[in-house]
């Protein structure tokens, strides 16, 4: 069978053209928490108030974010770094997952056709450890720390499940489970909702 051959019938293939783009959706998905937890988490820090286009950011998040990359999401790395919450080789690692972001968005036709230069589940493992790394920082830093009922608690790190985090799981568990897990949650929720 011929290269050409290969790619179509892996293509026309049902069960692996469905694989391919549920992978390469969660992969997607999954850089959109993360970019949101760099981004977010620091703009609502710096926010002051809100108006009719979100957030109102302080005069500070210029000078202490903004100034240090034209980048918002360079920019809001470089501050996460200052600050202790990761290393520059996170940083090294972010531009990975983000070039094999822009490789997906931007390619998909050859992705579906069978080159999948993309190796999506260390990726995808490599965002889920420096998302929980920028998230378990924020709630031990920020959360817990201004919290007068966790001053003097013993915070045990591996047990903290932040929400972005949770919702890619969820995302995760529901689209690659077999049906029947699949289903767990959404048959969960609509026993509980019918109770009240």
């Amino acid at each position: 069978m011929s290269e050409l051959s290969k790619k179509w019938e892996e293509f026309l293939n049902p069960e692996t053209l469905k694989t391919k783009l549920i992978l390469a959706s969660i992969y997607l998905a999954a850089f959109e928490i993360l970019k949101g937890s760099v981004i977010g988490r620091i703009e609502t820090f710096f926010t002051d108030g809100f108006g009719p286009q979100g957030n109102i950011l302080s005069p500070e998040y210029a000078v202490e974010v903004e100034s240090k990359h034209k980048s918002k999401v360079r920019a809001s790395l470089e501050w996460l770094k200052e600050q202790g919450a990761i290393t520059s080789e996170d940083i090294e690692v972010f531009d990975k997952i983000r070039e094999a972001r822009n490789e997906v968005a931007h390619e998909m036709p050859s992705l579906l056709s069978g080159d999948n230069p993309v190796d999506f589940i260390q990726q995808l493992e490599q965002m889920v450890v420096l998302l929980r790394k920028i998230e378990v920082w924020w709630i031990m830093n920020f959360e817990l720390a201004i919290n007068s009922d966790f001053r003097e608690a013993e915070i045990d790190e591996d047990r903290i499940m932040p929400g972005p985090l949770l919702a890619l799981q969820l995302i995760l568990e529901i689209a690659l489970e077999d049906s029947e897990k699949a289903s767990y949650y959404y048959d969960e929720f609509r026993k509980r909702t019918k109770k009240f």
